[in-house]
């Protein structure tokens, strides 16, 4: 079976307030994005790889990879106007069938491990979608005011969201949708059922400058983080 990555980049560095989109701003001495590609060429070293990034940041990535020697195996695809329509450009390459899993590129340290357990349940279930339990106390708010949510049934969603690749090529047949907040809600809208598999307190997602700091103290408790290339 065929194994795919789809690493999603679009970000632009809005909430970041830097003129460098996040995916490209250094961890651990190299570019964001090249540790969240590099994740799953760890793992399994034949994966297919693609990149989709925005078309004016395709040159930008190109002369990245060679000035940080960057030499993991992938192929670029160009975005779109949403994360959809990037997800279904990034489709567009991949062959076959087997199994795709789709990540956003600013989660940079999702552990070979945890990408082992999604691509691995996935095969079972169709789909393998990571997540964790939320550690505060939840309100709902609304107009009416404001209650407590039990928090043992709510669950906090990661990426990479791993599918079954002919049914995904199907789900992403559909118009776009606004309900559409990340994969799994376009598989669901498909009629393919959602799997949850436990996922990883420390797949973060860098959104902030403060989001950076906490990676960078992650990454220096990861063995080897940053000289894996």
């Amino acid at each position: 079976m065929n194994n795919w990555a789809i690493v999603v980049a679009g970000g632009a560095g809005v909430r970041m307030g830097t003129a460098v989109p996040k995916q490209f701003l250094l961890l651990a001495g190299r570019p964001v994005l090249m540790h969240s590609v590099e994740a799953f060429w760890r793992w399994d070293e034949g994966i297919r790889i693609v990149v989709v990034l925005p078309q004016e940041h395709i040159v930008y990535w190109r002369e990245l990879c060679g000035k940080y020697g960057f030499a993991v195996p992938h192929e670029v695809a160009a975005g779109g106007g949403t994360r959809f329509e990037s997800v279904r450009n990034g489709l567009r390459g991949v062959e076959g069938d087997g199994l795709a899993g789709i990540h956003d590129g600013v989660r940079p340290l999702i552990l070979p491990e945890t990408i082992d357990r999604l691509y691995r349940e996935a095969r079972i279930h169709g789909s393998a979608i990571p997540v964790i339990p939320p550690k505060d106390s939840i309100r709902w708010e609304d107009e009416a005011g404001n209650h407590v949510i039990d928090r043992t049934h709510v669950k906090l969603i990661q990426t990479p969201q791993v599918f079954e690749l002919n049914k995904l090529r199907q789900a992403y047949v559909q118009p776009y949708d606004s309900s559409f907040t990340d994969d799994a809600t376009v598989w669901e809208k498909a009629g393919y059922p959602v799997h949850l598999a436990e996922g990883q307190e420390t797949n973060i997602k860098i959104t902030t400058k403060e989001d950076l700091g906490i990676a960078e103290y992650l990454a220096s408790g990861i063995k080897g983080f940053a000289t894996l290339s």
